[in-house]
């Protein structure tokens, strides 16, 4: 899925793009759970906030970051530079390193052309220092983000039981195919009520790629409901690390378990 000006050796640094159709699907909580599970699989992480519109990575984990994208695009500092540790960093069991953007500014939103190209490339170039980076993308399928999921090796789209989740989905997928028809993205349903529910939406938006797309999409886990993401955002934290034995926290555990050792089976 990787443009040609991404780097090719992917030994290491393999790129997980997280996207969704909409926003509210909690699209950023499962990028920040899956960086947190791949570090507790013995990985060095790095999480880079990719929402150029209204990037929240920073806000949902407390963190107060000294540079971000904004500084990297303007030349202030280096890729490698604006990384902030986050729950100990990227030597941590459970920690993992932050690419911040700028919370709750839109200034980015419409980057394109060879500031997005220098981002891509940036992005991809430093992920060869880590055995992962997760890039949380914005919702749509924007042209910055249909580039940034380009530049990724796998790319998960976060789905809930809602019909305006499941279309917008289909959006972005067919917006991604349209530029790659290679590109096969997994499936997640997101603060499912139930395994029922969360396999029916699954099955719908399933048989609407098939039908328009001729791609028949995988499902890569389902994560539960749990009263426990709401307030480990409110604690301004990672879901794992306030209650690690919740339902959700083990969802995304096994997500990322799967994922490696798709990996290790490539």
């Amino acid at each position: 899925m990787k443009l040609a000006s991404a780097p090719q050796d992917r030994s290491a640094g393999r790129i997980l793009a997280v996207a969704s159709g909409k926003g509210g699907v909690g699209k950023t909580t499962c990028s920040i759970g899956m960086a947190h599970a791949f570090s507790g699989l013995g990985e060095r992480v790095l999480l880079v906030d990719g929402d150029l519109g209204m990037a929240n990575i920073d806000v949902q984990l407390g963190l107060q970051p000294t540079s971000d994208i904004t500084s990297v695009l303007n030349g202030r500092v280096n890729l490698k530079d604006a990384v902030t540790p986050a729950l100990g960093g990227a030597g941590e069991n459970g920690g993992f390193d932050v690419i911040s953007g700028r919370s709750g500014s839109g200034a980015l939103a419409n980057l394109s052309g060879p500031g997005l190209t220098k981002l891509a490339s940036g992005v991809a170039a430093l992920s060869l220092s880590y055995d992962r980076a997760v890039l949380d993308l914005a919702a749509g399928a924007d042209r910055a983000t249909i580039r940034l999921a380009l530049t990724a090796d796998d790319v998960v789209v976060v789905i809930n039981d809602e019909p305006t989740s499941l279309t917008d989905a289909y959006a972005f997928v067919k917006t991604l195919r349209l530029h790659d028809d290679g590109a096969a993205p997994l499936v997640v349903v997101n603060n499912a009520p139930d395994s029922k529910t969360a396999r029916e939406a699954f099955a719908a938006f399933r048989k609407t790629c098939e039908a328009f797309l001729s791609f028949t999409p995988t499902l890569a886990g389902i994560i539960r409901r749990d009263a426990n993401v709401p307030a480990a955002i409110r604690q301004q934290t990672c879901v794992a690390k306030r209650a690690p034995a919740c339902d959700a926290a083990k969802d995304m555990r096994g997500i990322a378990g799967s994922l490696a050792r798709g990996k290790e089976a490539a």
